[in-house]
């Protein structure tokens, strides 16, 4: 009986950069939504959704891409690197939970803007105190050198 020919070596496939850079923004993201889940200063609702994983990763892209003062959808898809379609989607499902809401552009009357509402802002702290926390638990792991490598290598790489 003829045997299966080998498989090629294909360990590279789940070691190289982008995995890696993958897997640790999952953890990452993960990370500041369980601590957001169990910030009190964040809305009721809104942590209970983050605590039963309603808010994923997509929604982030919310959070951190959409400024304070608001930004058109487009802006807002463009800043995420998401289809306008997609960030669409998102946007209605924060709309529905009171994180953001659309509202006229006053700069072009046919335009809107999505802008966070109250609940919305108070979201978006607690999202800036758990990236903070969730930044120190990085270091705290890996040792204040290679955290510092780490952040500098990333912002030269994207930039």
């Amino acid at each position: 009986m003829p045997t299966a020919p080998a498989a090629p070596h294909d360990a590279w496939r789940h070691t190289h950069l982008g995995r890696r850079l993958g897997e640790a923004l999952r953890r990452f993201d993960a990370r500041v939504l369980a601590l957001m889940s169990a910030n009190d200063e964040v809305p009721l609702a809104l942590a209970n959704l983050a605590a039963r994983d309603k808010v994923g990763a997509a929604h982030i892209h919310i959070t951190r891409h959409l400024p304070p003062a608001g930004a058109r959808l487009t802006e807002l898809a463009r800043a995420a690197g998401m289809s306008k379609q997609a960030m669409a989607d998102l946007v209605n499902q924060c709309e529905a939970w009171g994180l953001v809401r659309r509202e006229p552009d006053p700069l072009d009357a046919r335009a809107r803007r999505v802008v966070f509402t109250a609940d919305g802002l108070a979201w978006l702290e607690a999202f800036r105190v758990a990236v903070a926390q969730a930044e120190a638990e990085f270091r705290a792991a890996v040792g204040e050198d290679v955290a510092t490598v780490v952040a500098l290598g990333l912002e030269a790489y994207a930039s």
